[in-house]
């Protein structure tokens, strides 16, 4: 039977004023948890607060914080709270983080048992053991203390995300972050806080292909190189022949298979908001903290750790000698670490990847690989989320799905957005006119999202024909429109299938002069807008033989974006 909590769960999160007392060691873990395996480290056998410390904050403090939209005062009551391993304030905690991720879909009532019946054709839990998903590492089932109960609810869940998510192809930390879940909530509460977790538009907590996973670790060996140098040092002059790789290649298991239970759960509390760059920090702390205990003790001396620094780095982290809370504040006090500066080093290390690729694969394989795939680079990624007002991730895959394969080699650059560079027609043509092609973006007032791939450049409006003439409409069949909110559909030109004889109006793809610009003609105009990029019309048109873009055919314009493509 599923496990619910009890309805005072709140009032019990709430109780947090200090170290619970030693009867109740265990009220914080889900029955599906071996307890009397969890052990209470020294750190924990300290005098209990003078009264001088302020107390722990509470659940219900932390959700009025993100109901506010206050994600910076929650980083930082993550960061400083150092709840006992066996608070009950996770089993409210941990789902409320991971559901800022979840999609709509995924939060209706009812959905993960329903996958499961799909799957298993049973909510009961079956007694034989489950076949994993491929993108399992076998080898790192971590379950910590659950019990063989709480193990099979695991393998059910991660079957089931593979089921709901087949773009998972290797994600070797998905199964020890379920287990760690389920040590303080219910089984559909865990596939809800993984659903959050893969489904996350803004930030990255899982890897889930063999790429990403491989751009990771050596972004973590490219930051601590700058970050822990004598580390490094240290390590290749004891082991001239060292390959950085072989060590850094298993990074993640220093954390999720090395540290102690308290450790980690401390660390979860963090990474379940602010993603996988936690566990970045924690890792360059391990290698100096190492490199420290090298030096001044002997059970790490250079002749005990040269032939498998990997191993014995593992072996030093569950001997860490530094409370949950000192691992922390060091990992939070590295500076020159932020956001911005760790995507620079994934996305050098992917482009890095990627062109090693070409080389080795020629540029046919890389055509083959991008039409399969199909999907924006990480790069691509960053800069839409940096830059758009109108596309979500998940928008922007669909989108990319849709536009010729020998453009999705290149990066995306904003060339205008009223939110800059203000509503003026005269603007959008200096700033956007010479590029070829364009993705045009627009959101109402009332949320939707629709455009156009503009084939040509717009300076063609300028360009006359042979009796002096400006063509009134110009633009290639490669244009298409497309909707993105609240429908999803894209309509290609009409004459794509190879038609004969669809006549004079079925070719209107692009127009535009100093008062408006149009997109598709022929009984009706698919998209118009006025000279001052406020207010526009949608309707029909032979070209596309699209419906109006939004339903009521008239639109005020919240955001407009135009987007090039680097390289082109």
């Amino acid at each position: 039977m599923p496990y619910h909590r009890s309805g005072d769960a709140s009032a019990q999160a709430d109780k947090l004023s200090g170290i619970v007392e030693e009867s109740d060691l265990y009220e914080g873990f889900a029955p599906h948890v071996e307890t009397s395996e969890i052990k209470t480290l020294d750190f924990y056998n300290q005098p209990k607060p003078s009264g001088k410390e302020p107390a722990l904050r509470s659940y219900t403090e932390i959700q009025q914080l993100l109901q506010q939209g206050k994600k910076r005062d929650v980083k930082n009551i993550l960061r400083e709270n150092s709840w006992p391993i066996n608070s009950p304030i996770r089993a409210q905690l941990w789902p409320m983080l991971c559901g800022q991720h979840l999609t709509k879909q995924q939060m209706l009532d009812g959905f993960y048992w329903e996958m499961v019946h799909q799957v298993f054709g049973t909510t009961e839990l079956s007694e034989k053991p489950i076949m994993l998903p491929a993108f399992v590492d076998a080898t790192h089932c971590l379950p910590y203390h659950l019990t063989s109960t709480g193990r099979a609810v695991a393998d059910r869940i991660v079957n089931v995300l593979g089921y709901d998510c087949p773009d998972i192809t290797y994600s070797p930390v998905l199964y020890p972050i379920t287990s760690i879940l389920l040590h303080f909530m219910s089984e559909e509460e865990a596939y809800m806080c993984l659903a959050g977790l893969v489904g996350s538009k803004e930030k990255v907590f899982i890897n889930q292909t063999k790429l990403q996973h491989e751009v990771t670790w050596k972004t973590v060996m490219q930051i601590a190189k700058k970050h822990t140098k004598s580390a490094i040092s240290y390590f290749q002059r004891i082991c001239p022949g060292l390959k950085l790789e072989r060590v850094f290649m298993d990074w993640c298991w220093w954390i999720l298979a090395g540290l102690p239970f308290q450790h980690l759960v401390r660390i979860m509390d963090c990474y379940f908001h602010e993603g996988i760059k936690v566990l970045y920090r924690v890792a360059l702390v391990v290698l100096n903290l190492f490199h420290k205990e090298c030096q001044s003790n002997n059970e790490w001396s250079p002749d005990n750790i040269k032939n498998d620094i990997g191993n014995a780095l593992i072996k030093f982290c569950k001997k860490i000698p530094v409370s949950p809370a000192k691992l922390l504040h060091a990992a939070f006090s590295i500076r020159g670490l932020s956001t911005q500066y760790i995507s620079r080093i994934f996305i050098k290390t992917e482009m890095l990847l990627k062109s090693r690729s070409v080389l080795n694969s020629g540029s046919k394989q890389l055509i083959k690989s991008r039409s399969s795939d199909n999907l924006p680079t990480s790069q691509s990624q960053v800069n839409i989320q940096m830059m758009s007002h109108t596309l979500t991730i998940r928008e922007l895959f669909t989108l990319w799905s849709w536009l010729p394969v020998r453009i999705t080699m290149y990066q995306p650059v904003l060339l205008y957005t009223t939110e800059e560079h203000g509503c003026s027609l005269t603007t959008f043509y200096v700033r956007v006119e010479q590029h070829e092609p364009t993705l045009l973006m627009i959101k109402t007032c009332n949320n939707e999202v629709f455009g156009a791939y503009c084939s040509s450049r717009w300076f063609e409006r300028n360009v006359k024909d042979d009796k002096g003439q400006r063509q009134a409409y110009f633009g290639t069949g490669e244009t298409f429109l497309f909707s993105l909110y609240p429908e999803r559909a894209k309509y290609p030109w009409v004459g794509i299938e190879g038609d004969k004889d669809l006549g004079h109006s079925s070719e209107l793809f692009m127009a535009a002069d100093s008062k408006m610009i149009t997109i598709g003609g022929g009984e009706g105009q698919a998209i118009w807008m006025d000279e001052n990029i406020r207010f526009g019309k949608t309707d029909g048109c032979k070209t596309f033989n699209n419906p109006p873009l939004c339903p009521s055919g008239d639109f005020e314009i919240r955001v407009l974006e135009v987007y090039g493509f680097v390289g082109i």
